[in-house]
């Protein structure tokens, strides 16, 4: 049995068919956004700076492991020196003190050389600091740009959604007056071809911008005007109005 409604519930279908269209532009906006290009450029880039960050603080800490090994073995020398030092002063045999002069001087030297590499290491280390400041700045500047582009973003989306939801009420508003079979239809046509309702204007159907052929025209003038069409073109619900030239 064919679906009935009548023309000014038809009518109906043009408003909520142009509320569609309008979300649909303005979903596709909010997508568009040229912010979003940005960011994710500016995140491909941050995620290149935080591997070498992460690069360059491997080598510091290697660095300051390699410090820490010869601090260590600068510690153990010092030991070393103080002990025979003290057991120095207190020996009276003189083959002690030759023995324990010979290592001291031995152990001074050991500890000359290790006080040189330390020296070396920890201006590596302090080179090394410098450019883990200097990449990790740069990883700051540029989230600091990140989040200046995200906000201006955000706030675009902001006045988009405000618009969306003024939208979307007015469409619901409008959608309560259709029937639900009517509307039903439509929300199924619409969801299977893009667009639920074509205005035949002067014999062209608005959907696609087609003019129907005398056959169809034939047809679409013998209809009752409750009697639901559908656009044999774009296979939207044909909505009949007085600019549809039927007459």
């Amino acid at each position: 049995m064919a679906l009935k409604a009548s023309p000014s519930e038809q009518a109906l279908l043009l408003d909520l068919q142009a509320l569609d269209t309008r979300l649909a532009q303005i979903n596709h906006r909010a997508k568009s956004l040229g912010q979003h290009a940005v960011v994710q450029k500016m995140t491909a880039e941050r995620s290149a700076l935080n591997s070498a960050l992460a690069e360059v603080n491997g080598n510091l800490e290697d660095a300051e492991l390699e410090l820490g090994r010869v601090e260590s073995d600068v510690a153990i020398v010092e030991a070393r020196i103080k002990r025979d030092d003290d057991r120095l002063q207190i020996t009276s045999s003189v083959k002690d003190v030759q023995a324990l002069e010979q290592e001291l001087a031995s152990l001074r030297k050991r500890r000359s050389d290790l006080e040189e590499i330390e020296l070396t290491v920890m201006e590596r280390v302090e080179e090394q600091s410098s450019v883990v400041r200097q990449a990790q700045s740069a990883v700051d500047d540029l989230q600091a740009r990140i989040a200046e582009v995200e906000a201006e973003r955000d706030v675009e989306l902001g006045t988009i959604g405000v618009e969306r939801t003024n939208v979307e009420a007015n469409r619901a508003a409008v959608a309560e007056k259709v029937p639900a079979d009517l509307l039903a239809l439509y929300e199924k046509t619409r969801a299977r071809y893009g667009t639920g309702a074509s205005h035949l204007r002067g014999g062209v159907s608005g959907a696609n911008g087609v003019r129907l052929n005398e056959n169809d025209m034939v047809a679409i003038r013998s209809a009752a005007p409750d009697e639901v069409l559908m656009c044999p073109d774009s296979f939207a619900i044909l909505v009949r109005t007085d600019e549809s030239g039927l007459g």
